[in-house]
Order: C-alpha cells, then structure tokens, then sequence
C-alpha cells in the first residue's frame, strides 16, 4: 500500500512538472496586424488597420446641455469615444490605390503607424502602389507616408491632394501667422510632402477633374480648407472614401452639429456633415471611414434626430 502512495505522489509531481505554468507566462503587447477585405462591384477594398485611438471628450465642441449630456454617457459608458485610425486601398485590376496612409512614426511609440505592416499582411508591397489619394493633410492620415528619416514609404506612387488643402498647409506665410497650437500641422504637412515634391510625385488637383476612372471628387470642406472625399463606382455599387466627416461615431452620428477642436472651420464642418449624412442614409452606399471603430467600413442609417452606423458584417 505505501509503494502505491509513492507512486502516485511521485506520478502527481512529474505531472505538475509537465502542466503548463499559466500565470508565469509573459504578456504580449504588440497587436497582431489587420485587414479586412471585401468587394465593391468589381473593386477590391481592403481596410488597412494602423492604430487603435479613444477621442477625447475636450476634443468635442457644443451647445453646453448637449456635452453635458455626452459627459454622462461618457461616466457610464467608458468606451463611447473608442475610435481608430485605418487607411483603404482600392485594387481596381489594373492600379493599386491608396486613400489616406495612417499615422507613421509622428506620434511615436508602438500604439500607430502599423499600416505598412498591415499592407504586407494583405498580400500587397509599399512599392506596388501607384497611387495615393489624400483626404486631407493631418498627420494621422499622412504620416505613413514617409519614414522616421524622411524616405518615401512608397517609392512608386503618385500623391494627389487637393490644391487648396496643399497651398494652406504647404504655405510658410500661412504657417508663420498660425496659432501656436497649430504649428504641429503645417510642421508635419511640410515635411511628408517635401521627399514626394523632390521626386515630382506630389500633385494637386482643382474642382472634380478625372483622376481614376470610375473615382469622383467630392468636396467636404470645414475639417481642413481642402478637405476631400473620393467616391468610386463599380457594376451598380458606390464606396465613399470621407476621410474626416466624422470623428467620433457615437457622438457625432447621434449628433452631426457637434464639433472637433481639429476642425479649421467648425460652421462649414457641421454643414458638410448636415448635407452629406441624410444623402448616404437614403441611398445605399458604402462608407469607408478612418476613425470609425476597424475596419470602419459599413453604412448610414436614420435614427431619431440623428444617425446609426451599421458596420459590414
């Protein structure tokens, strides 16, 4: 009986050599890197994660009761203003697009700039985009464009901006009578663009002139002075490119009037907003959106006195 003791203490402690120490484990921080894909027609569109971001409450503007009201949501619901940074590239079969290119190396550390690694994932090259379409000249939307020492990040690409958006935030006498506050912009603007101006691969346009087949301009203006989206059409189906019509989804949607401190001119920003939303919700068009909670790509709907967001499935 006392060997069959033994043995089973001796069998109990080989096993709990054997089992796994869980809680001795080491964490892991890095974020595994995201796409997602889906087709527009005959358009392939992949949702290319950079970073994952929460907007801040101070960062909102309007009517005291409104924030007030926002505030106490915030209390109960910590995860209201989650939100993300995301760029899109479009294969047409013939041309690689990209529309806006995420963060970078301009707000340090690991939490941004993961788009490039996001775009290998997807089974694409830096050097296989021909193009580049630029909603508006913020660093969370251009600042993959370069590296941390100023090199293109892709090398083969024309960069399209509209003319307004370039001559403000390129502007060294607009800079120069800027607020302080603003300065971090024009710095970031000047310094992405420059390797792409250098190489003759920086270009702007005017109005809606044709740049992509099947692409249309669509002005939204307040955000920035140039501020674009690109809508793309294929077999029937629609895909809106809005870049920063809206920052926090839960907020701004429920609310379009509320603002971004980020805004240039926050009238014309809640303007764009109560013109264009009750045109998407009414029509059935895809909405990619570089804020909205990844892959932020779904659709628009009437809720109340404001808007519902339905994300693809």
């Amino acid at each position: 009986m006392l060997k069959k003791i033994r043995l089973a203490a001796a069998l109990l402690t080989t096993l709990s050599r054997l089992t796994p120490a869980l809680a001795s484990a080491p964490q892991h921080h890095d974020q595994v890197p995201g796409y997602f894909r889906l087709k527009v027609g005959d358009l392939e569109v992949t949702a290319l994660y950079d970073a994952a971001a929460v907007f801040q409450l101070d960062w909102l503007k309007g009517k005291k009761a409104t924030m007030d009201g926002v505030a106490k949501t915030l209390q109960k619901d910590p995860h209201l203003l989650d939100a993300a940074d995301q760029g899109f590239l479009v294969n047409t079969g013939k041309q690689l697009i990209l529309v806006d290119a995420g963060a970078g190396t301009w707000y340090g550390g690991k939490a941004f700039g993961r788009l490039a690694t996001s775009l290998r994932s997807a089974g694409y090259t830096p050097e296989q985009v021909d193009l580049v379409l630029v909603t508006h000249l913020h660093s969370d939307h251009v600042g993959g464009l370069t590296t941390h020492d100023g090199d293109r990040v892709f090398p083969n690409a024309e960069v399209y901006v509209a003319k307004a958006e370039s001559d403000f935030w390129l502007s060294p006498e607009i800079a120069a009578k800027a607020p302080k506050e603003a300065q971090p912009f024009f710095e970031s603007a000047q310094a992405i663009a420059a390797p792409y101006i250098k190489a003759g691969k920086w270009h702007t346009f005017s109005g809606s002139e044709s740049i992509v087949d099947g692409m249309q301009i669509v002005p939204l203006p307040g955000h920035t002075p140039g501020h674009t989206g690109y809508e793309f059409s294929s077999k029937g189906q629609k895909i809106l490119f809005w870049g920063d019509t809206v920052h926090a989804q839960r907020v701004q949607l429920k609310h379009p009037e509320i603002t971004a401190v980020f805004d240039t001119n926050p009238a014309a920003a809640a303007a764009t907003r109560n013109q264009l939303l009750p045109k998407l919700a009414g029509e059935d068009v895809l909405i990619a959106s570089p804020h909205l909670l990844f892959p932020g790509l779904g659709r628009l709907h009437k809720e109340g006195k404001g808007y519902s967001w339905a994300p693809v499935a």
